[in-house]
């Protein structure tokens, strides 16, 4: 019998590589410029097209490369970092396996020039699918230039499950995010189809943010730092009012290297604890500088996870540090004994006593009188409370009424089938009751109305909810919205990365009633808004369709207009808490059943509850 074990070729088994170490173009970008951060570059330039599907090109000015170097840098494992196992535990350099440019070669083709600042000539190679088309001296500048063009052009499947340029933009400029963070000192540009998006001259950490987040970010972060024999820590958090319900703005670096940690998220989060609403995340970029031997970073291809040795020392030291920052600028809730105005306390002069407070009783109050005294308010505080009507003897008569058909307190309604069943929508017009004037409101949250199989409870936000959304989308219909002009426009300023994500749902925006602009860079200007919009919290609803774009784009994408109008109808919805009238609950109980699937809101969430007469019997059992 033949043997069936033998070794893959070199070219397919770096494609199996580039499975785990290239993802997506973010994932070349990344290699790329860590090399050019290796390579002690002070200056890098990013050229990308087509969201990094047809070129992805790093430009730097560092020691650059000799022909050997040059053609071993495109081996599997060869690195000049490691010599020996005992290296992964030293490492401070930014890459050190030798597996992304033998993974980049193999799904792309790339071009190489790089030259040594003592050299006369440098080298160009050309490299597609790990097969060397062209090797020869070359005259250029001192560094390294490389670009990778075609990426999965000989691995259609790879390619095929690629997302849309603007997702891949994304991803792209979140990555060179991290990479700009942790090296603030670097000068750094990205250009996407000849269109600079960042131009990051060298600064310090503090500069490095209000570059790349926008000048806004200086009214809401404040530093924090500590120095321990355990670790370093510095960096700066954001303040609770600035907080947002999505992430977006939380990084964590160790030793320059970005990471995801979420056992030290916790630590954040525990630091901020009943200084934040429910649900909501402070933003953060926090740098942890340790010991190389205490950390392992070889755990995961992409390198962001990273193992701690003394991780529940790190967290109690992390959760104090930003507890002190958040404390040194008056951020966490205290109790000040020298404010004049916290304490009102009358001092009591010598000779003085207390007497406690006196309370006036009635000694002949009796509470299963039924008949009420005459002249008794000023003696009997319980007077207030009683009925005047003439007690009713028999208590069937509580319930004469509720039972007619003919009573004028009752009228039908339209509204849902006998059985209390919501899921067939066709079935809401069969033999239901709803009591006119006989709305209450819970909690400020639930309005609670009797039916004739029980009780029915409706969330008034989210039905308020379904309403807008339903007069959005139906009845508008594809025409574009009549906006209110304002008297003075309205400018919104977003960092790099929400703008070219609000660019992108800028024409649906408009559609509804907006008049919105780009006024150049990150600025957009307001000129109009619809008639129920309320002008202070346009760029509030901005931000959330950012938070939305981010934490589901590519769902978002598919239906823009149907999750835009969302978006706005989830804003515009009136807030759990607010009380409201007889006849606002009766019109959103009327609205509500217009709607075609008043039952749900929609996001999927349930509207309305119905609790059967069976069900509040066997309560009473």
């Amino acid at each position: 019998m033949p043997d069936i074990i033998q070794l893959l070729p070199d070219s397919v088994a770096n494609q199996i590589a580039a499975g785990e170490v290239v993802q997506r173009p973010a994932s070349v970008l990344k290699e790329l410029v860590e090399n050019a951060i290796d390579a002690g570059s002070t200056k890098i330039q990013v050229l990308v097209k087509d969201a990094g599907k047809t070129l992805i090109q790093v430009i730097d000015n560092g020691c650059g490369m000799t022909e050997n170097d040059a053609r071993m840098c495109f081996e599997r494992h060869a690195t000049s970092k490691i010599r020996k196992a005992l290296d992964l535990f030293d490492i401070r350099t930014m890459g050190f396996r030798g597996e992304a440019m033998a993974s980049i070669a193999a799904i792309a083709t790339v071009e190489l020039k790089s030259k040594k600042t003592d050299a006369e000539l440098g080298i160009y190679i050309r490299i597609s699918g790990s097969k060397v088309e062209t090797q020869e001296p070359i005259s250029c500048q001192n560094g390294t230039n490389i670009a990778v063009k075609n990426l999965f052009y000989n691995v259609p499947a790879r390619r095929k499950f690629l997302k849309s340029n603007s997702s891949e933009l994304k991803y792209l400029m979140e990555e060179f995010q991290h990479i700009a963070f942790g090296f603030p000192e670097i000068e750094m540009q990205l250009i996407h189809n000849e269109v600079t998006i960042y131009n990051l001259p060298g600064s310090k950490i503090y500069n490095r943010i209000i570059n790349v987040v926008g000048k806004t970010a200086s009214q809401s972060i404040i530093p924090v730092q500590s120095v321990t024999n355990l670790a370093s820590i510095k960096g700066y958090v954001g303040k609770p009012e600035h907080a947002r319900k999505s992430p977006g703005e939380q990084f964590f670096f160790v030793n320059n290297r970005f990471m995801k940690h979420p056992y030290f998220f916790k630590a954040v989060l525990a630091a901020y604890e009943q200084i934040l609403p429910q649900g909501m995340l402070p933003s953060f970029y926090i740098y942890f500088d340790v010991d190389p031997n205490t950390i392992d970073i070889n755990i995961h291809p992409t390198k962001t996870e990273i193992k701690f040795e003394n991780e529940h020392d790190l967290w109690q030291l992390l959760k104090a540090t930003v507890k002190e920052g958040l404390g040194k600028f008056n951020l966490v809730p205290t109790l000040d004994f020298n404010q004049e105005s916290a304490f009102d306390i009358p001092l009591l002069r010598r000779g003085e006593t207390v007497e406690p407070p006196s309370i006036k009783i009635n000694p002949s109050y009796n509470p299963f009188n039924q008949q009420p005294k005459s002249n008794s308010k000023d003696n009997d505080p319980s007077s207030n409370f009683r009925s005047h009507k003439s007690p009713v003897t028999d208590w069937q008569q509580l319930y004469n009424g509720f039972e007619n058909p003919q009573s004028p307190s009752t009228e039908p309604l339209n509204l849902l089938p006998p059985d209390g069943e919501l899921s067939d929508q066709k079935s809401f017009n069969h033999g239901f009751t709803i009591e006119t004037g006989r709305f209450f409101q819970v909690k400020g949250k639930y309005i609670l109305t009797a039916v004739k199989s029980g009780l029915m409870l409706i969330d008034q936000k989210r039905a308020h909810e379904r309403i807008l959304y339903d007069e959005y989308i139906y009845k508008k219909g594809t025409q574009s919205g009549i906006g209110q002009r304002l008297l003075y426009p309205q400018k919104i300023e977003l960092d790099t990365l929400e703008a070219e994500l609000f660019r992108a749902v800028l024409p649906e925006v408009n559609r509804l009633g907006f008049e919105m602009e780009n006024f150049g860079g990150n600025t957009f200007v307001v000129s109009s808004i619809p008639a129920d919009f309320p002008d202070g919290d346009i760029a509030s609803w901005v931000t959330q369709i950012i938070d939305h774009l981010k934490e589901y784009q590519q769902d978002f994408k598919e239906a823009l207009r149907e999750n835009v109008v969302k978006s706005l109808a989830k804003f515009l919805s009136i807030p759990y808490g607010k009380i409201l009238t007889q006849e606002e609950m009766a019109h959103i109980n009327d609205m509500l059943f217009v709607s075609p699937i008043p039952n749900m809101t929609p996001d999927g969430k349930p509207i309305i509850i119905i609790l059967g007469m069976d069900e509040l019997e066997k309560k009473f059992k």
